[in-house]
């Protein structure tokens, strides 16, 4: 089993930031993708961004030149700077791992922006 613990979440207004980080822990071999997800009341679980082992990344249209994912292999942790935000950006964040063929997920954290 794969542990993450998420962190950084809260209360941010309009054009601040916030960052996110998620760390791993337990029966890690090689995790192959990392990224974070958000839902949003009444709405579906969505990708905001995503990274490889590699350093490839992927970000929903939405966040595009506002957010970034890093991560650092070795300590097995990822990032989501958060910056520009706004009040759509509203949501709980699940961080998100694979490992051969299995997915996990965190707990997720609050990110509340206010106009």
């Amino acid at each position: 089993q794969v542990q993450l613990v998420e962190s950084g979440g809260g209360l941010a207004q309009a054009g601040g930031s916030l960052r996110l980080s998620c760390a791993a822990s337990g029966r890690i071999f090689s995790i192959n993708s990392m990224g974070w997800y958000r839902q949003a009341p009444g709405k579906q679980r969505e990708l905001v961004a995503s990274i490889t082992s590699g350093g490839s990344t992927n970000y929903a249209d939405s966040v595009k030149g506002r957010f970034t994912i890093s991560r650092d292999n070795a300590k097995n942790t990822v990032w989501l700077q958060m910056n520009s935000l706004k009040p759509e950006d509203t949501a709980v964040y699940y961080c998100n791992a694979g490992q051969l063929g299995f997915g996990y997920w965190g707990q997720g954290t609050q990110v509340t922006v206010s106009s």
